[in-house]
């Protein structure tokens, strides 16, 4: 008989309220390895709750999930030690330099060697000349790849980046995007949560969209737009938008990979995670990178 294929996550039936508001109604969706699942909707659809659950920060009410073939309710140390955690906001100690949390997290994880894993991940994500630099100096866009930096110490399988561009200018977005498809190409599973269609429409291999607590369409991007029915050839006057612009006059590449002739592109680099998995307390009600930890529910 043929061993059945162990997925990075597995959810089936998932049920949570909060008292009488339900928040998922029975969500189902599978998410392949080495791929990148973006779960995509609007404001209270319940893609944090979803994390929260995947991550074991919270308990389900009923149905099952799965991370690396390990059940998040019955065996949440296994599924800690195999992911990691980028929430909505950055898990970074001001008061250290970008050397000095990268080194703190790797004793957390009980790494060998931590001060040279710090300088990998420096190197890595394009931080080294600001590794000495206190975080508190950094950019919104620095500060996110220090943190998914952090994150990525043990090389955990599988990444959970809940809306990790929320409130980055453009520059700092085309950095983390940058970031995740290098995730995906080192073999990375990445389940990312956004609001922003274009960033699902970016960096997804498959896209859910989450509405009222329930997936109401899961697939490739082709297959969603063909539920339009097939493209229509129309002539039109297209203008640049306001985002080619922007890139054009600060010379950095747009969305739409073009660069402003004569300049330089400035890609910027890779980042992921945080203290999450290493720390003992929840210090707040938002997942982020310093929720996971080695304290059992």
């Amino acid at each position: 008989m043929t061993a059945q294929l162990v997925l990075p996550i597995r959810v089936q039936g998932l049920e949570k309220s909060y008292k009488n508001l339900k928040v998922l109604r029975g969500v189902d969706f599978e998410v392949q390895p080495g791929s990148i699942f973006a779960l995509l909707g609007s404001n209270g659809a319940g893609k944090t709750t979803l994390v929260k659950i995947l991550a074991t920060l919270l308990r389900a009410d009923s149905g099952s999930a799965s991370v690396n073939g390990f059940d998040v309710a019955t065996q949440a140390k296994n599924v800690r030690e195999s992911i990691s955690l980028t929430g909505q906001f950055t898990a970074v100690d001001d008061i250290l330099t970008g050397r000095e949390n990268l080194v703190m997290v790797a004793k957390l994880r009980h790494v060998p060697n931590p001060q040279e894993i710090a300088d990998q991940m420096l190197d890595r994500f394009g931080l080294t000349e600001a590794g000495a630099r206190r975080a508190a100096t950094y950019s919104g866009g620095m500060r996110r790849r220090l943190d998914v930096a952090m994150s990525l110490i043990g090389s955990p399988s599988v990444v959970f980046l809940d809306e990790p561009t929320t409130g980055l200018d453009p520059e700092g977005r085309q950095e983390v995007w940058e970031t995740v498809k290098e995730l995906a190409r080192r073999g990375t599973t990445v389940l990312l949560t956004t609001q922003y269609l274009d960033e699902a429409e970016e960096l997804a291999d498959r896209i859910a969209i989450l509405h009222e607590g329930r997936i109401i369409v899961n697939g490739t991007l082709g297959e969603l737009q063909e539920l339009l029915g097939p493209p229509k050839v129309e002539y039109v006057e297209v203008k640049p938008t306001l985002e080619d612009v922007y890139f054009a006059v600060v010379g950095r590449v747009g969305g739409a990979g073009k660069t402003v002739p004569g300049q330089n592109a400035d890609p910027a680099g890779a980042g992921l995670t945080s203290a999450d998995l290493a720390s003992a307390d929840l210090r707040s009600a938002d997942v982020t990178g310093a929720d996971l930890t080695s304290k059992e529910q």
